[in-house]
């Protein structure tokens, strides 16, 4: 068996694998829409403040101006709402039976990978290359 075969049969998920990390996939989605929903909220209230004719946004004595604030919260929504599409699109794979597969070289990602990185596209071999 050449090394290329030996990785395969080595990394291929179990069904037991597989309902354990499209389970761990489904949380993670649940808890970022939850954070979403959070700060959805938050930019509105935010946003509101800003319009306010009162608030001298530049000389808040009381810590970061709302701008800043903004700028923020508006950061970390992107970042979730990035997270939520890698991990709409595991889902999808896993529908698709095309998880868990390296979308650079065709192997097996391997289940370790996988559990520290539910949404991962790519095996460890291909990430730290794409790293370089």
């Amino acid at each position: 068996m050449n090394t290329v075969q030996s990785r395969a049969s080595e990394s291929a998920l179990t069904d037991a694998e597989l309902r354990l990390l499209e389970a761990q996939l489904r949380g993670r989605r649940l808890d970022i829409d939850r954070e979403l929903g959070g700060l959805a909220q938050t930019l509105v209230e935010v946003r509101e403040a800003r319009g306010a004719e009162s608030v001298d946004d530049e000389h808040d004595p009381e810590g970061p101006t709302l701008s800043s604030e903004w700028s923020r919260i508006h950061g970390v929504h992107g970042e979730l709402a990035a997270a939520s599409e890698a991990v709409e699109a595991a889902l999808e794979r896993i529908a698709s039976d095309s998880y868990g597969v390296c979308t650079r070289c065709g192997q097996p990602i391997g289940f370790a990978r996988l559990e520290a990185r539910p949404e991962a596209t790519l095996c460890i071999e291909c990430a730290r290359a794409a790293e370089r």
